[in-house]
């Protein structure tokens, strides 16, 4: 059977269509406290700095507030208790996810009815639920299991004895490795790796193994994703040599971020791009990690705990911390040290000056 794509452009039926909705459509939509004019038309959402008339734009970062007050757009997403301002507001407690929200009324990405592409490369032992969009060159090995209202985009590749939950959405390009276990709801965008070798090699010491001294440790442990895990484009997450790779429920994982080997990460744990886990890192629930973090092996870090961005973390973090700089150490600390470091050449200078 042939794939097939449609568009549904607005699939809100409680809402008229998007070229005529008002902000009182808005509000009753988002259940938003309106203050100013209801009957103002809607076209569209956008940034603050960039939005025009007929836009909802939102302030959720306090450097944005007075941007509030300039912007052309018709309506802004604020906080219940955001001053008054001249531009129509609508109140809620979270501007941003309701900003979110409204993104929806006004895109629609693809949706894909259910079809085998004929180019698609499914082996017969294979078992795959009920409703499958399976695109042009996917390959699905032996022994695969896949639940029902599966995407697979073109290119996709999924390795022999995977196992994988239902509503899997996996962008063209992405591969799943062999043994590789995804719960319900797991989204792999562009490209992005689960389960590939983890890098482990043992030193082999004598004339006999020049140009060959590194044996390579076959990497026997699963990447196991519980469910609603996102990893994002060209992001990896490494199998183990033994044992697990375990990312856990909630989990979402930016662009060109690596898992190493036999790490685990904790329930709603975010780790923006860049960021690197060294191998069996152990992460808890709700923890960030800003761009470009690096954590070294074996290293603990506690719930709840954030790691601002370029931190390089060598030891355990305990739970709620905030750590930055390199080595990291408390949030607070390292703001003052960088305030000290700026200041020294002018105190090198002063006291220069004072021993003449």
């Amino acid at each position: 059977m042939k794939s097939q794509m449609v568009v549904d452009s607005l699939p809100h039926a409680d809402l008229p269509l998007a070229g005529s909705l008002t902000l009182a459509d808005v509000a009753r939509h988002l259940g938003a406290q309106l203050r100013g004019d209801s009957r103002q038309s809607i076209t569209g959402v956008a940034g603050i700095e960039e939005a025009e008339a007929g836009h909802v734009t939102f302030v959720a970062n306090p450097k944005y507030a007075a941007l509030a007050r300039t912007t052309r757009a018709a309506a802004v997403l604020v906080e219940p208790d955001f001053p008054e301002i001249p531009t129509t507001t609508l109140r809620i407690a979270n501007p941003y996810l309701a900003f979110a929200r409204l993104i929806e009324l006004f895109y629609q990405p693809p949706a894909y009815l259910p079809g085998i592409h004929p180019t698609a490369a499914v082996d017969p032992t294979a078992t795959i639920g009920a409703n499958a969009h399976i695109g042009a060159y996917a390959v699905i090995g032996a022994q695969v299991s896949i639940g029902n209202n599966a995407v697979i985009l073109p290119h996709v590749v999924v390795y022999p004895h995977a196992t994988i939950g239902d509503r899997f959405f996996a962008h063209a390009h992405a591969i799943v490795r062999e043994y590789c276990q995804l719960g319900d709801d797991v989204t792999l965008q562009n490209g992005a790796i689960v389960g590939s070798d983890g890098f482990g090699f043992a030193r082999q010491k004598g004339a006999e193994f020049a140009g060959k001294a590194w044996y390579k440790i076959l990497q026997s442990g699963p990447a196991i994703l519980e469910n609603f895990v996102e990893v994002q484009a060209n992001a990896c997450i490494d199998r183990a040599s033994i044992g697990e790779t375990r990312i856990r429920s909630g989990v979402k994982i930016d662009n060109l971020v690596q898992v190493g080997h036999g790490s685990t990460v904790g329930e709603d744990t975010l780790l923006c791009s860049q960021v690197g886990l060294a191998g069996s890192s152990r992460l808890g629930k709700n923890v960030i990690l800003a761009g470009q973090v690096g954590v070294a092996g074996h290293c603990t870090i506690g719930d709840g705990a954030i790691a601002t961005a370029q931190s390089g973390i060598p030891s355990d973090v305990a739970p709620g911390k905030v750590v930055s700089g390199y080595p990291a150490i408390d949030n607070r600390q390292w703001l003052r040290s960088v305030a000290l470091f700026n200041k020294l050449p002018e105190m090198l200078r002063k006291l220069r000056a004072s021993g003449e």
